[in-house]
């Protein structure tokens, strides 16, 4: 069973599946009913009386399980009502009243078997599909099909009448909340089978929807900060930001954290972040001309100039020395390397290979983790048995600068002494080469 694309527990917004009861349907009139006005017929019609009662005796119950047993009665004596997709409606209501879920969802499916378009039984399916994936229980099986009934309810929304009896204002209110629940259920599936463009698609219609959502904030800013590319970062940004603002306890420092880290990493800076925050505790939506300045981080030889600029290079490391030598303009490279050439150096390195007369090193941490030599040192005297260093061991040497390859970096030295003392200086100097 894979485990929910929650990065951070978040206490699931409950929303409200509409479950308004219809108007009880017009009967016939009755042989002994007196002429009157006639009002405006209901589309649906119960010609039976005695179905009628039944139908109306059930609606009418207060208590959800008379209601239950009452519409359960009516269902059974009377399969092929006109008034079966309302029963079964306020059946389904009622057993969510009752805190019966499992009856609840296979009244829903009841429902859809039939009126497959039926908003209500799609949307308490969608909605509860989800908290039930998101409280672990079987968790990818329930998100699926949470995912296929929001889905299913996002293209039934489109060609769905109004249900009877609601008016129009109503109609639009519960349309608006459905597709939330819709788009929200459909999006996190989606983002955890990683199809981050459906995603981001409904996902962003549901907190459209519905802006101080956090059930969908967070995920929004999930699916567009995993998915790239580097402009839609900018609005994963913003939604993390809004994320942090909306969210409540220990999530909050979590998600504000999280949201942080991508930022530095964006921006190149904590610089901002701040004004993010405010802007979004009250701006729910980025506007079209959002932006957030990206980092572009400095190429090697732009690093390697700022270097020579900023040091001189008797203070400069090995490590600094290898970068301007190997990635810096010719006219960089020339000002280390006229410093560094014909002069006895000291440092320390990592024994590579080993013979009396000649050493190979690795002084920058990248060749030590690659084990590779970038210092040639050819000693003055060959070594003895005793004076031989362990290879992997750190050696203390000096050596005199007389030629140097820049790619792969090798400099040569000559004049090679080992130099001993109670304590090296320093380790090896660390260098990294620029990502």
């Amino acid at each position: 069973m894979k485990k929910i694309l929650l990065a951070i527990v978040l206490a699931a917004t409950a929303v409200a599946v509409a479950q308004t009861a219809p108007a009880p349907s017009q009967p016939a009139a009755s042989p002994q009913a007196a002429p009157q006005q006639a009002a405006p017929q209901q589309k649906k019609e119960i010609k039976d009386p005695a179905e009628y009662n039944a139908y109306v005796g059930a609606v009418q119950q207060q208590d959800a399980s008379a209601k239950i047993s009452g519409l359960e009665a009516f269902l059974t004596q009377y399969p092929n009502s006109v008034m079966k997709v309302d029963a079964l409606e306020l059946l389904m209501g009622a057993y969510q009243q009752a805190a019966n879920q499992a009856k609840a969802i296979d009244t829903a499916q009841k429902v859809l078997q039939a009126d497959a378009c039926n908003l209500r039984a799609l949307a308490l399916l969608a909605y509860t599909k989800r908290a039930m994936a998101e409280a672990g229980q079987s968790a990818q099986q329930n998100l699926t099909e949470a995912g296929q009934y929001g889905e299913k309810g996002v293209q039934c929304l489109q060609t769905a009448p109004k249900p009877e009896g609601m008016s129009d204002p109503d109609y639009v209110k519960f349309k608006a909340q459905t597709a939330v629940i819709f788009n929200g259920s459909a999006g996190i599936n989606a983002l955890q089978a990683k199809d981050y463009a459906k995603a981001q698609q409904f996902l962003r219609a549901s907190v459209e929807g519905d802006p101080a959502n956090l059930r969908d904030v967070y995920p929004l800013a999930l699916a567009y900060l995993t998915a790239g590319p580097a402009e839609k970062d900018v609005d994963g940004l913003f939604f993390i930001a809004r994320a942090a603002n909306l969210a409540q306890g220990a999530g909050k420092d979590q998600i504000a954290k999280f949201g942080r880290s991508k930022y530095v990493k964006y921006h190149g800076a904590e610089d901002g972040w701040s004004d993010l925050l405010a802007l979004t505790a009250t701006t729910t939506l980025p506007k079209s001309d959002f932006t957030i300045k990206q980092y572009v981080p400095p190429t090697p030889a732009q690093q390697a100039h700022d270097i020579v600029t900023s040091k001189k290079v008797q203070e400069m490391n090995f490590a600094e020395w290898q970068l301007v030598l190997s990635e810096g303009s010719p006219e960089d490279a020339d000002i280390v390397w006229s410093a560094l050439k014909g002069k006895p150096l000291q440092m320390v390195a990592q024994v590579m290979t080993a013979t009396p007369t000649e050493i190979t090193l690795a002084g920058s941490q990248d060749d030590i983790d690659k084990k590779t030599a970038d210092v040639n040192l050819t000693m003055t005297a060959k070594l003895t048995a005793k004076q031989m260093p362990k290879e992997g061991s750190d050696l203390m040497f000096e050596g005199t600068p007389v030629s140097y390859t820049a790619k792969p970096f090798l400099i040569t030295m000559k004049d090679g002494a080992l130099v001993v003392k109670a304590a090296p200086p320093k380790k090896p100097p660390v260098h990294r080469r620029p990502a």
